[in-house]
């Protein structure tokens, strides 16, 4: 066997060993041509031809193979980690690339004990960083000019396959946004890029992201915006190379000479005038109910009936109030449609299901779905399910799960893919999460609805409230087409838009709220429902990055966000982390706790506070929560007129400093500060043994929460934190008569510092 695909699998971080590097050869740059084999291959060559002329032979060195980034840190969970080392079977050969406007046709030939082969020929035209008219970028908007001279297009002499140019900054000018980031919220002097990208914990480290938007503030001088108005993957230098330039690069794709290869907006004002108009132009967020603010409760290992009602009943019992539980490990893990034990005859067609064509046991594990969701009602608790937009094939699927994927692939409502042959075949994912499922297309409508039709019983019936849209990320590679014709480079990243407006769709279509809970997104994705940040560690640097992405996310339109509070995955944290963050979560829109599955190993890895308490063995920890949940429930009323706001707006409802301040250097020194609406400024304790803690208050009339003292801005002031459940709260002076009896500030020593 031996392999050559010139895309690879479309990792968008990582070659793997089989592929063409780059896919698009500019002029004079190395040119890396790689391939797999079986293992019993001793020898590869490549032939190559220029422009017809004769072939030259040359060979190639054995690799240690890589494949889906199989070397690089970014998959999913321990599957991630188990395949990082294959050292048979990859074939690397390392070359110029020759004059721009060639064509470059090549093929492999491999040489073994037992057998040998060739692969078909392959072909591509090499193409040059070339000066662009201005023609080439549209722009609207005059906030600033694209630097003379910096328009340049990649161009083969028949498709133009890049397009870059550069932006003026100003001295003093910082430069935000470009969706959920995790390193900081002024990106000046650094590089990052817009793909979306599952990267499991560390995102900070790794600048990659879930929920990339190609948009962006520059705050500090006059005030201006831009969105580049493409799905393709877009990088940004935003100051690294050359300080006083924003220079952007794009994929495009458009015929040499051609107009428009890209559009950019330019939106002038501050902060707020500036999102207001890029959610005109993509979508605004909507108003959620306000049940959607109370304490958010899951874990993925309550996987039974019992347990969901065992861990609903110790928030009560601990008068602990909990409004909404996240039920992650309900399905058969099949069909992500069909609660695990239910009995039933399958239906062939793959058409939706009701629920009185399940039979549940009594000795299963939801011997009654509707009655558990019913009771939970009563209590007062919303139920949403866990979703994943794959037809899982690994392992070999039985029962519906198999008359599903048979049904896919006849309507034809799968993504598919460029065979070698330039044949379509159906996509199987590449990633590292359920790999080689097939991938619905939920940029389409009819695949759409043929998909959340399946669901509708869980709604109508069952009485599910909202749906945790988990892994948007799985659509890699520009070699994929998607019913309407368009490509992977094009359509990947709209995807996770697409997924949570469908099962939006359908839940309104039910009459219920379109309750989605997802972490994947791109440019749209304001307009769909709730967000949280995804997968992290319990540490104090993971609770740092995930208020930065909170705050990124909220500059670009995410209304409804949170994160699993002190971080879901790995050891648990410590009393002091857990309480510091479940503190600091009272003032984020969504206030939810998860936990990871751990195999039900002893003890457990749950998040839940008496948990918490008994693995530290440290019982302040439940009334600590107890009143930071208390708190929170009487905050709803005031969270829910804030989002209202945000709605109607754009001002975010939680939002960095900058919106309301953005001539305030000294905002930026104190990035992971916060308005909560109108009225408050939090300021997180974010440092293990803190006693005391440093806030910037921007100039106005504030007064202390926790001791009603009246201070003046626009100085650093010390804060008493040494109760950890403290978090710094500061209430503009006009409001605090209202918002007293919400706060129940408590007297404690308080001092200034200038």
């Amino acid at each position: 066997m031996i392999r050559h695909r010139p895309s690879g699998s479309g990792h968008p971080y990582s070659d793997d060993t089989e592929q063409r590097s780059p896919v698009q050869p500019v002029a004079g740059e190395p040119l890396r041509l790689g391939v797999r084999t079986s293992g019993d291959i001793d020898a590869v060559t490549v032939e190559l031809r220029v422009d017809g002329a004769d072939a030259v032979i040359l060979p190639l060195a054995r690799v240690a193979r890589s494949s889906r980034g199989q070397a690089v840190d970014g998959g999913h969970l321990a599957s991630a980690q188990a395949r990082t080392a294959r050292a048979a079977g990859g074939w690397q050969v390392e070359l110029q690339a020759p004059p721009a406007g060639s064509v470059l046709r090549y093929r492999f030939a491999a040489a073994g004990t037992d057998r040998g082969g060739s692969t078909r020929w392959f072909e591509t035209r090499v193409a040059a960083w070339r000066d662009a008219d201005a023609a080439a970028l549209a722009v609207e908007g005059t906030a600033v000019d694209v630097v003379p001279g910096t328009l340049q297009v990649l161009d083969d002499g028949e498709r133009i396959h890049r397009l870059r140019f550069a932006l003026p900054l100003a001295p003093g000018e910082h430069v935000t946004g470009f969706g959920e980031r995790y390193d900081a919220l002024d990106h000046r002097g650094a590089q990052l890029d817009a793909v979306v990208f599952e990267q499991y914990k560390s995102q900070g480290a790794h600048r990659r992201t879930y929920l990339p938007m190609p948009f962006a503030h520059v705050v500090g001088g006059a005030g201006w915006g831009l969105h580049v108005r493409t799905s393709r993957r877009v990088w940004f230098d935003i100051g690294e190379q050359v300080s006083d330039r924003l220079v952007i690069e794009a994929d495009v794709d458009a015929a040499s000479g051609a107009p428009a290869a890209l559009s950019l907006a330019l939106y002038t004002g501050d902060p707020t005038t500036v999102l207001d108009a890029f959610l005109a132009e993509t979508g605004r967020p909507r108003v959620l109910p306000d049940w959607v603010f109370g304490l958010w409760a899951s874990g993925n290992e309550w996987n039974t009936q019992a347990e969901v009602e065992r861990q609903m009943a110790l928030h009560r019992e601990h008068d602990i109030p909990v409004r909404n539980v996240v039920i992650e490990a309900w399905s058969d893990e099949k069909s992500f449609t069909i609660f695990r034990d239910a009995q039933y005859a399958v239906r062939e067609d793959g058409g939706p299901m009701r629920l009185a064509d399940f039979t549940f046991p009594a000795d299963g594990a939801w011997p009654d779905p509707k009655g558990m969701v019913d009771t939970l009602h009563a209590h007062d608790v919303r139920v949403h399910l866990w979703q994943i937009p794959l037809l899982k094939l690994r392992p070999h699927p039985t029962g519906q799960a198999a008359a599903d994927a048979r049904a896919a692939l006849a309507e034809g409502v799968v993504i598919r893919e460029s065979a070698p042959d330039g044949t379509l075949r159906p996509y199987r994912n590449r990633g590292w999460w359920f790999p080689l499922s097939l991938m619905p297309d939920l940029t389409d409508e009819r695949a759409a609805a043929w998909w959340t039709e399946k669901r509708r019983y869980l709604v109508e019936e069952v009485g599910i409230d909202g749906f945790k849209t988990d892994g948007g990320e799985h659509a890699w590679g520009e070699d994929l087409v998607y019913l309407d014709g368009s490509s992977g480079d094009v359509a990947n990243n709209r995807f996770p838009v697409a997924y949570a407006a469908a099962y939006g769709r359908l839940l309104e279509s039910a009459g219920k709220a379109p309750v989605t809970f997802s972490r994947a997104g791109f440019t749209g994705s304001p307009a769909h429902g709730a967000y949280w940040a995804g997968d992290e560690n319990s540490t104090w640097e993971a609770f740092r990055w995930s208020m930065l992405a909170g705050l990124s996310a909220a500059s670009c339109g995410i209304v409804y966000w949170g994160w699993d509070i002190a971080g879901f995955s790995g050891p648990i944290p410590d009393a002091e982390l857990y309480v510091r963050a479940m503190a600091a979560s009272v003032f984020v829109p969504i206030m939810q706790y998860h936990s990871e599955f751990n195999h039900h190993r002893l003890p457990s890895n749950d998040r839940t506070p008496w948990n918490i308490a008994e693995r530290t063995g440290d019982e302040a920890v439940i009334p600590e929560v107890r009143a930071l949940v208390r708190l929170r429930e009487r905050l709803v009323p005031y969270l829910a007129e804030a989002a209202a706001r945000a709605v109607s707006s754009a001002v975010p409802m939680m939002r960095p400093l900058y919106f309301d301040h953005p001539t305030d250097a000294a905002v930026w020194r104190h990035p992971l500060q916060w308005m909560l609406g109108s009225d408050l400024l939090v300021a997180p304790v974010l440092e293990p043994g803190a006693r005391e803690w440093p806030v910037y208050l921007p100039s106005g009339s504030w007064v202390e929460a926790r001791t009603g003292a009246a201070l003046t801005g626009g100085r650093v002031v010390t804060v008493d934190v040494s109760a950890r459940a403290a978090v710094p709260v500061f209430v503009r002076a006009e409001a605090w008569v209202a918002l007293a009896p919400v706060l129940a500030p408590e007297r404690e020593p308080h001092r200034d510092e200038d």
